[in-house]
């Protein structure tokens, strides 16, 4: 393989590259520390429960940097425990069980609408056939060479 050749190839597929996965860091500033359960965020109050129901759910996805989807929090770890309260409809607050075993309330706020970016993968997915095509011409050229 000639250098002359390979060269420009690799600069190309590396700033291809660099520009389909950006090496960036994401930071989310929370307003306020929240669960999300049945797709509605609920907002973590001081107070603790003791009339607790029953399991409803649990934390699915924790980070204090960017939002996933499903039962997620920015305080509670995955796993973390959601539960109804006695005579309060779930509708208006249910309970988070912490790390010491106590129940905090928290207060339904709104719909959580978080929806995945679903573009990101479409660009990549050009992307990375883009990568392969330069990489089928480049190689197809220098074979005949």
């Amino acid at each position: 393989m000639h250098s002359k050749t390979f060269l420009p190839f690799v600069v190309a597929i590396s700033i291809l590259t660099a520009s389909l996965f950006p090496f960036t860091a994401n930071a989310t500033s929370w307003v306020y520390s929240f669960v999300v359960w049945d797709e509605h965020i609920y907002v973590i109050s001081k107070e603790t429960v003791t009339d607790i129901d029953k399991k409803i759910g649990k934390v699915t996805a924790y980070s204090d940097m960017e939002s996933y989807g499903g039962n997620f929090s920015n305080v509670y770890p995955k796993g973390t425990k959601y539960y109804s309260i006695k005579d309060v409809d779930p509708m208006i607050a249910i309970a988070v069980q912490d790390e010491n075993g106590q129940f905090i309330k928290a207060n339904r706020d709104g719909e959580y609408t978080y929806k995945e970016d679903f573009t990101q993968y479409i660009y990549r997915g050009l992307g990375i056939f883009a990568i392969v095509l330069l990489g089928f011409i480049f190689f197809s050229k220098t074979r005949r060479n």
